[in-house]
């Protein structure tokens, strides 16, 4: 009896069986890790040919035609195809080339069943969200509010300005921005000036502009930016209050006043500043007067009030701009808030940006920006550069049929000649005189047309304007929200055409 022969290092043990050396390891396409390193359960080996090898010699699960085979040496020699086995082949081509012509049948005559994708939906689900995807092709963008009927509710509660949409559709590529992956990724701008999250690009059309428009200073201004200009009216109350007063600051405006700075005041519930309501009832040294003009609800302009050596003013101007109102000098207040949303139309972008004289007020502003959301998103900052700079661009190079101020003064004055005749002609609604004046950027005498109108129900059976419009399906927001008599209510003048057209449709009909 021969010797047994010894095992060489050329055999290799594999789950507990032995592979021969000319076996081959390949990487199982079954479950596993998906890319990463292959466990050893996903593995599978190959012996001549043949199929997996076997754990201890043994094939799990029995037997299995995938087994290894003995080869014997000799080719079994190759017959003819029976012909039943042709008829079969044949019915089968058949049938799978008429399939697509089986399913449009079936498609045209059950367009409703679950399981089947209409024509028309082709295009819904091209921009539905895939399992997998991302980018462009994943989903479509928002297009925010859904288009009215005759049969909507109209709301016309937010200062919600889509009325502006229609001239950005017309710009083609001038306010467009492409941004590359690599950009923006981190959180310093400019690390020497004293808002150093904010884009000098950014800084640069804000300067510009209002250069442009005349309607605000910029010379010898700190620039801030903020995430809309609601942040930094939170921001400025923040730097204007002392920390180590003895009680909160007090916070106040002339009635009607915007209804937020209430509720945005008291929302965190503050050490530092209150809520202390109409700056014509108070009485004191210390405060903060917030000073919105032209004024949100009611479009009058504004001054301040309250004189004292102790207070301090903030003046939101968020509606200076020529469409709103004729620009009649140019402001140049210790603290002044603007934003894209009331004078481009971009909400969306939440940026808004202050301009501030004093640097300690600006550091300390910026430091309360920098607490609250560690800067502004720098993808924002420079699609808000590149509109600013589309704006001045309709002004700056010569004739340019994309003027926004344009646009936006012939929709105002059209809407406010339609939304008085309609009062008017009710007898039932009434709103404030209408007020003009020498405009400096149209070098013109022009009307006052604020963003908002503040109406007013005459009716004697009505005491909640806001309830009544409600009832009629017309959403308003109550002159209580403001500090005034509910008889009054804002209307947003800034919603696209077809849902201003039918609130006007409405308000005619009610006497």
């Amino acid at each position: 009896m021969a010797a047994p022969r010894r095992r060489t290092s050329a055999e290799l043990q594999v789950n507990g069986g032995l592979m021969p050396p000319s076996a081959h390891v390949i990487a199982s396409s079954r479950g596993g890790s998906g890319g990463g390193a292959p466990s050893r359960e996903d593995h599978a080996v190959t012996t001549n040919g043949g199929g997996p090898a076997h754990r201890g010699g043994k094939q799990r699960g029995g037997s299995s035609a995938c087994s290894a085979t003995k080869v014997s040496g000799r080719r079994r020699p190759a017959g003819r195809m029976p012909l039943w086995r042709v008829f079969i082949f044949a019915s089968v081509a058949l049938n799978v080339a008429a399939l697509p012509l089986l399913l449009h049948q079936y498609i045209v005559s059950h367009p409703h069943h679950p399981g089947v994708v209409s024509p028309d939906q082709q295009q819904h689900h091209a921009y539905a969200p895939q399992p997998g995807t991302s980018g462009a092709a994943a989903s479509a963008p928002s297009t925010g509010k859904p288009a009215v009927t005759t049969d909507s509710v109209i709301n016309l509660d937010h200062g919600d300005p889509t009325m502006f949409e229609a001239f950005w559709r017309e710009t083609g590529d001038a306010a467009e921005l492409v941004i590359p992956g690599w950009q923006t990724m981190s959180y310093f701008s400019d690390v020497g000036n004293v808002c150093w999250f904010m884009e000098p690009l950014f800084d640069q059309q804000v300067r510009r502009l209002h250069r442009t428009v005349g309607n605000a200073a910029v010379d010898g201004y700190h620039v801030l930016v903020g995430t809309g200009s609601t942040q930094l009216f939170m921001a400025a109350l923040y730097a204007l209050s002392p920390a180590d007063a003895n009680q909160p600051t007090s916070v106040v405006s002339t009635a009607p006043y915007y209804s937020s700075y209430p509720a945005v005041t008291d929302f965190l519930r503050s050490g530092l500043f209150r809520w202390a309501g109409d700056a014509n009832s108070f009485v004191g040294d210390s405060y903060i007067e917030l000073v919105c003009s032209p004024n949100n609800p009611d479009g009058a302009i504004r001054d301040a009030v309250l004189s004292s050596g102790a207070g301090k003013a903030v003046h939101d101007l968020a509606y200076y701009w020529p469409q709103y109102t004729p620009i009649t000098r140019r402001a140049d207040h210790d603290i002044m808030l603007f934003t894209v949303s009331k004078s481009t139309g971009h909400a969306g972008t939440r940026i808004g940006w202050a301009l501030v004289k004093d640097r300690e007020v600006a550091r300390r502003m910026t430091k309360f920006v920098e607490l609250n959301t560690i800067g502004v998103s720098k993808d924002s900052q420079l699609r808000a550069a590149k509109v600013l700079s589309a704006v001045s661009d309709g002004y700056d190079g010569g004739a340019s049929r994309h003027r926004l101020f344009d646009f936006g003064r012939r929709k105002m004055v059209e809407r406010w000649r339609m939304l008085r005749e309609t009062a008017a002609a009710s007898g039932a609604f009434s709103l404030p005189e209408e007020t003009s004046g020498r405009c400096n950027f149209a070098n013109e005498t022009a009307a006052n047309n604020p963003a908002f109108a503040w109406l007013r129900c005459d009716r004697e059976d009505v005491e909640d304007c806001a309830g009544f419009l409600r009832g009629h399906k017309i959403l308003t927001r109550s002159g209580n929200q403001f500090g005034a008599d509910p008889r009054y209510v804002r209307v947003s003048m800034l919603d696209r055409d077809d849902a201003y057209d039918i609130f006007i449709s409405r308000l005619a009909s009610l006497k």
